[in-house]
């Protein structure tokens, strides 16, 4: 799903939401220059996979933390995990490197991406603001929404501390 097919799909499925349009950042640094609703909800997104390429992950934390990928494989008992390629990337989920996002599950047809979503997204206003395969807006949604969207497609998700 592109950008606006993510915005129907949303409208067709009356989930509460909030777009906020801003100019294409690449990273948390850029974004931390435009004025959003809810910097607290805000995600950033890893997408990595094992050695041998068979297992993809989608890490979503709060823009503010950081991840240890050697403590992500001990505590998840994965292989050694690397970035995936663009290439991966753009085949998996159909999506450029800055535009990662959760949505992007969506496009993954043999459901291979495995998500591991922050459990801090669902405190306080329980949201979470995730690109829409776009990297020109975000879009703040209920965290819990995001997860039923997920797992109705099919992918595994896990909620998890980081």
């Amino acid at each position: 799903m592109n950008k606006q097919e993510i915005y129907d799909f949303l409208k067709r499925e009356n989930l509460w939401h909030e777009i906020t349009e801003h100019p294409a950042v690449y990273n948390m640094a850029e974004l931390a220059a435009v004025d959003i609703p809810y910097p607290e909800a805000d995600a950033k997104n890893l997408f990595v996979r094992d050695d041998k390429r068979r297992n993809y992950y989608l890490i979503t934390v709060r823009g503010d933390k950081r991840v240890d990928l050697k403590e992500f494989r001990r505590t998840y008992e994965t292989r050694p995990l690397t970035f995936a390629s663009p290439e991966d990337l753009m085949s998996i989920m159909h999506l450029i490197p800055g535009a990662v996002t959760p949505l992007g599950i969506l496009n993954d047809e043999e459901r291979k991406v495995i998500l591991y979503l922050d459990q801090s997204f669902f405190e306080g206003l329980g949201l979470v603001g995730v690109h829409p395969s776009d990297n020109t807006a975000t879009v703040w949604l209920k965290s819990e929404d995001l997860v039923n969207i997920i797992r109705a497609h099919g992918n595994e998700i896990h909620i998890v501390n980081f």
